[in-house]
């Protein structure tokens, strides 16, 4: 079920879900300084290594960068974001996850580790192209309550996509203070007294049952709690402007905060207002791009819907919540949703809002590479024959030749070797 009510798990501490479900990231409040600022430092590390470009070079890269390469861990995409492998792991990371042997591979790291915490967020980088922060508690391999801050930080090898990414994650262990017997023992002993009769009062006096005792009665007690869904039934017209629709749908957004079951509805009615927003906003741009310079932001051409979610919800909001909302207004733009009908359509979504941010993060993923080897096999396969050459004994399909020039214009081989991938990939595209 979709909300943005907190989960109190038996320690009193508010967490978003349950840690076996955590699909969200929600802050914890016993992450300390010391956390934040190698945060911080990763964060300036990447910013400096930028020059100018949409993404770092990853040749300018030091995944073992003093402040914080212990707690690092380097993930290569150039076979594409479904066969992730690790370049670098940082000793603090094997330690946590007792990984004695080399990881390769995402596939390698254990399920409850605190790597599997990095690693289980890296699409979010591929689906929103800017560096990530997370933050949020689960229950380690060790069965023990663990914090955890990270950042996953995009790079790229050819300076437009992003094929590597790198990632810095803190944690700490969260003890369980262990409460006295005696307080225990007191505390048990009051619950086992019975309750005080409570004092006769006067609504009693002519025996109970009677009609106006009943009506006494009634009085005190207390309304039935209904989910807050801010109204906004008759507040917009037509020829409502720009900036009243902004305020509508902050409105919306703040009657999530006012709350105390903050409920599905009253969720998925703020984001109605906030789609119903992006709409206006599209049909109205010189009044958008005033909004958005009053607010000090920027449209963003690959995130559309990131402004938008900021002015509604606030741009100091939770920036995985304000990411998974931009999707839901995607995906709603995407299917062309028509104004007013966002919130019917994702209570009747497959997996609700979370099962739409997935769809669109999904629809978002890049194609996988072709493999080079397969793609300069298929040129040279169909390439001329220059010359021929019987060679005795030699099994492969490709061969690399070096050959000298004789006195009389002759070729005499004078080395011979499997080619290897970047052999053949450097000899398609000689062809012509």
């Amino acid at each position: 079920m979709d909300d943005t009510h907190p989960f109190i798990n038996d320690r009193g501490i508010d967490q978003e879900f349950p840690a076996s479900e955590e699909p969200a990231i929600e802050a914890p409040p016993m992450i300390g300084a010391d956390e934040r600022r190698m945060h911080v430092r990763a964060y300036n590390y990447w910013v400096s290594l930028l020059d100018s470009r949409p993404y770092p070079a990853i040749d300018d890269l030091d995944p073992a960068h003093p402040d914080f390469g212990p707690h690092s861990v380097l993930l290569d995409f150039t076979s594409g974001p479904d066969n992730a492998a690790i370049l670098y792991l940082g000793n603090a990371l094997r330690q946590e996850g007792s990984l004695a042997g080399d990881v390769h591979a995402i596939a390698d790291v254990p399920p409850r580790s605190v790597l599997s915490r990095l690693t289980d967020h890296y699409l979010e980088i591929i689906a929103n192209r800017a560096p990530i922060g997370f933050e949020a508690e689960y229950v380690s391999h060790r069965d023990t309550p663990t914090m955890y801050r990270g950042i996953l930080m995009p790079f790229t090898s050819n300076g437009d996509e992003i094929d590597f990414i790198y990632g810095v994650i803190n944690w700490k262990d969260v003890v369980e203070v262990e409460v006295d017997e005696d307080v225990r023992r007191a505390v048990a002993d009051v619950l086992a007294e019975p309750p005080a009769p409570l004092p006769a009062a006067p609504i009693w006096a002519d025996s109970p049952g009677m009609p106006h005792q009943t009506e006494a009665l009634a009085q005190f007690a207390p309304p039935a709690l209904e989910p807050l869904v801010f109204e906004t039934e008759g507040l917009l017209t037509p020829a409502s402007g720009l900036y009243d629709r902004l305020a509508i749908a902050r409105e919306s957004a703040d009657a999530l905060g006012f709350s105390e079951q903050r409920s599905r509805a009253a969720l998925y009615a703020a984001l109605g207002q906030a789609y119903d927003f992006a709409l206006a906003a599209a049909e109205d741009i010189a009044a958008y791009t005033e909004i958005l310079e009053d607010a000090g932001l920027k449209a963003q051409n690959r995130a559309p819907m990131t402004p938008v979610v900021k002015l509604i919800f606030g741009a100091t909001y939770d920036k995985t919540r304000l990411a998974e909302y931009a999707a839901v207004l995607s995906y709603a733009t995407r299917q062309k949703l028509p104004a007013g009908k966002l919130p019917t359509f994702l209570e009747g979504f497959d997996g609700g809002l979370k099962g739409m941010v997935q769809t669109e993060r999904l629809l978002r993923r890049p194609a996988a590479r072709p493999d080079i080897r397969v793609e300069a096999k298929a040129r040279l396969d169909s390439a001329p024959r220059i010359a021929s050459l019987v060679l005795d004994g030699v099994t492969s399909e490709f061969v690399s030749l070096i050959a000298r020039r004789e006195k009389d214009g002759s070729f005499a081989v004078v080395s011979l070797a499997e080619a290897d991938a970047a052999q053949l990939a450097r000899a398609a595209r000689q062809l012509k």
